[in-house]
């Protein structure tokens, strides 16, 4: 009798041990010197508004150094003593309040590497003000980003780790013994992956992912036969494209369903990466909206994106940056090319021109009783000038009647 009632003091006594422990870690452990939290998710899925319409705020090269230190390039020169990475802050909060978007897309070069000796402290700044709005966002790595203190999958794992960010590391594999920590190892680059846009709430779509954002690593740089030159997109890239486009599109029997009465595109998808394909060169001799202000700076490997995108079908528009005073779009064998243009005043420029965002609009078509598929993708810019000027709308892409 005796030898139990041991046992029980001492089983309770572990048991007053690990709640000690439990508790000490769940209000006292601390990582340098702050509480540990948890990170803040925004409201999922993404889906489209009541109205019928979902907004995506692009930012490209915001060229975040280190904040105050970091000064401003080609500004007119009353600006630049009091010009520094606060201004791209600035900007980026003013436009999440006047557009009001529901998604933010960075598309690379974020961070300025050779400006920052921390890139988490810099990252932290750069993405503060989508974190502070509770917006969910997603970001692609550029060809600077790296170039500080934490390699390329380190700066997607840290991202994805953010408040509110959708983004992604790699897309997960489903090949059990293809798997390292969860991700594909058969895919190059980092910050590979794709998200749904569902149907407006209370439609018979509610359910079912009626618009997919491809978001795709375009690499740094890379030297070909002793040649320097940019990063392009991959084989093994393309290759999980492809079966990610197909296997959203067989998903997407709902959408099909609503087609047998009215039309509506089964499979709409857009892409987002930091530098453009070869191809883009070509709309120098085409017509196009908006400014052509440099060459393209771009791979000289032509990959076949732009064949890809056109065999699966679904992406109507690709929206990229990288070339800071380009912000037109042109038409490459069905597909949309956008370039955002120069977002961060820390990234160079041209004196005289604005710093500049777009907007995306993506319309649902309006059914009898209710909201169905995509009908109309729309864009514009935003500029940072005194009346925040909205220029160069234009409808990218929109579902055919006789679909």
């Amino acid at each position: 009798m005796e030898s139990q009632t041991v046992k029980w003091k001492q089983y309770f006594l572990y048991l007053a041990f690990i709640y000690a422990i439990l508790y000490f870690l769940h209000t006292n452990l601390l990582l340098n010197n702050r509480p540990i939290r948890i990170k803040k998710w925004p409201q999922l899925p993404l889906r489209f508004r009541h109205d019928g319409t979902f907004k995506i705020l692009q930012v490209a090269d915001m060229h975040f150094g280190s904040g105050l230190l970091s000064r401003c390039r080609d500004v007119l020169p009353s600006h630049f003593h009091y010009c520094s990475d606060l201004n791209t802050t600035r900007f980026l909060k003013t436009m999440i309040q006047l557009e009001k978007p529901d998604f933010v897309a960075f598309t690379g070069d974020n961070i300025f590497g050779p400006s920052t000796t921390d890139a988490a402290e810099s990252l932290l700044s750069a993405f503060g003000p989508v974190m502070e709005s509770g917006i969910p966002w997603a970001a692609v790595l550029g060809n600077h980003d790296q170039e500080s203190s934490m390699t390329r999958e380190e700066l997607m794992s840290f991202i994805s780790l953010m408040d509110y960010s959708l983004s992604q590391t790699n897309p997960p594999s489903k090949d059990t013994n293809n798997v390292k920590r969860g991700m594909f190892l058969d895919i190059d680059g980092f910050g590979n992956y794709n998200l749904s846009v569902y149907g407006a709430p209370g439609s018979h779509l509610a359910n079912s992912s009626v618009l997919n954002l491809f978001f795709l690593d375009s690499g740094d740089r890379e030297t070909v036969q002793g040649v320097r030159t940019y990063g392009w997109i991959k084989e093994s890239q393309l290759n999980w494209l492809r079966s990610a486009s197909q296997e959203l599109q067989v998903q997407n029997q709902d959408v099909k369903y609503v087609i047998k009465t009215q039309p509506v595109d089964a499979s709409a998808a857009l892409a987002f990466f930091h530098i453009p394909i070869p191809e883009v060169r070509q709309l120098y001799y085409q017509k196009f909206v908006g400014r052509f202000g440099e060459g393209v700076a771009c791979s000289s490997v032509n990959s076949g994106v732009l064949k890809t995108l056109v065999s699966i079908k679904d992406v109507k528009a690709v929206f990229i940056g990288h070339d800071h005073t380009n912000d037109f779009c042109g038409n490459l064998e069905g597909i949309w090319f956008c370039y955002g243009g120069g977002f961060g005043y820390h990234g160079y420029g041209r004196i005289g021109l604005a710093r500049r965002a777009r907007v995306i609009l993506a319309e649902l078509r309006k059914g009898d009783k209710e909201w169905m598929g995509v009908e109309r993708i729309k864009t514009w810019k935003r500029l940072d000038d005194e009346n925040l000027s909205k220029i160069d709308e234009q409808v990218l892409w929109e579902l055919s009647p006789s679909r």
